[in-house]
């Protein structure tokens, strides 16, 4: 009890088994998210040639809709229950997107942030049968919302790259 307030235990309709299991999910995607947000803006700062002024608004772009992505997929964790993973070494360990070596040419920065929008549209989809399953229509919502995202992001990227 804390302020004469008790916490209690987590009655939302969800099993403490799936909760637990969706955060988990929830947390290999915030993890892709928040790498995949330290990317796009490292590459923001570090583009250059002929595309420069068109990728710099790009990435800003990306870069800001990742940014405020982060926060909801934090509170989702939370409102399930679970702490968030919020280090550079858990994000190292749960996400699937590789480290970017060196600073890569422009047209690379493009092939590089499709693999990584790609990368994180997997993870989103993968974590979707079991909040589907769990009858967790707000997770459900949120990874929806995020693979649209990914998706769109992606074909734009892809757009790039074509001759």
């Amino acid at each position: 009890m804390r302020n004469g307030i008790t916490a209690g235990k987590i009655d939302i309709g969800l099993s403490e088994k799936d909760r637990v299991a969706i955060a988990k999910g929830l947390s290999k995607l915030l993890a892709d998210s928040f790498t995949l947000y330290l990317m796009t803006h490292n590459f923001h700062w570090n583009v250059t040639g002929p595309m420069f002024n068109t990728l710099h608004a790009m990435f800003m772009d990306q870069y800001t809709e990742q940014w405020n992505a982060l926060d909801t997929i934090a509170e989702r964790i939370r409102a399930l229950g679970v702490v968030a993973p919020g280090s550079y070494d858990e994000y190292r360990k749960l996400t699937a997107i590789a480290p970017v070596e060196g600073r890569p040419k422009a047209l690379k920065m493009v092939a590089l942030l499709l693999a990584a929008q790609e990368a994180t549209a997997r993870t989103a989809r993968d974590l979707l049968p079991l909040a589907s399953e769990a009858n967790d229509q707000p997770t459900s919502d949120l990874l929806t919302e995020r693979l649209d995202v990914h998706e769109k992001t992606a074909w734009m990227l892809r757009s790039l790259l074509e001759e």
